[in-house]
């Protein structure tokens, strides 16, 4: 998809597009949509859009986090009758492990994931399913679509002109967070192996 094109080609409907492509994105399960590529090409081309960037990232805020809002509904609605314990992939246990990663990393799981494709859909359905509670749900949701259409808007603005940015600003963003989770993944193996010692020396013992 050529998203400047689209942009440009669809005039004063440009920022209904960027809403409706970033809300879809956020909350309705369909995560094939460019909403890093549509706000970093927003964020450069705003002045033939004839918008500024408060506007469009105000609209694409909303958008995002009332996206979110959706996401987090259907799981709380529907999350839990698709898990089932004989199931192959949806088990129920697959559910608890959920619960219990949200219950200890829900903040930044909510955060970060929104900057990874295809993760930013399901991480909202995720913490439905899981019972996260909602007065924690919805701070570090608006803060997660905060961050995100400020940083991509920005970014598109200030560095849309060079194509290396354009062309892999996906592949960018995800590396940001890997680095990002980096310490985090590396601290709980360090905590397995500790586990998995004592156990085997007790057992030994």
């Amino acid at each position: 998809m050529n998203v400047q094109s689209l942009l440009e080609g669809v005039g004063p409907w440009a920022l209904l597009v960027i809403a409706g492509f970033v809300f879809i994105e956020s909350g309705l399960l369909f995560p094939f949509l460019p909403g890093d590529s549509l706000l970093v090409t927003a964020g450069l081309i705003h002045h033939q859009l004839g918008l500024t960037l408060p506007i469009i990232i105000a609209v694409a805020f909303v958008a995002a986090a009332a996206g979110d809002q959706v996401g987090y509904l259907l799981g709380t609605w529907f999350g839990p009758r698709l898990f089932k314990d004989d199931a192959r992939i949806l088990k129920t246990s697959r559910l608890r492990e959920t619960e219990a990663f949200f219950a200890k990393f829900g903040g930044r799981a909510l955060v970060l994931g929104r900057f990874v494709p295809i993760i930013r859909t399901y991480v909202p359905l995720a913490a439905g399913s899981a019972r996260y509670p909602y007065r924690r749900f919805l701070p570090w949701n608006l803060a997660g679509a905060f961050l995100w259409v400020v940083l991509v808007t920005v970014v598109g603005s200030l560095l849309g002109g060079v194509p290396f940015i354009v062309n892999n600003i996906d592949v960018l963003l995800t590396v940001v967070v890997v680095v990002s989770v980096l310490p985090i993944v590396i601290d709980q193996v360090r905590k397995r192996v500790r586990a998995r010692r004592a156990a085997d020396a007790e057992a030994d013992g």
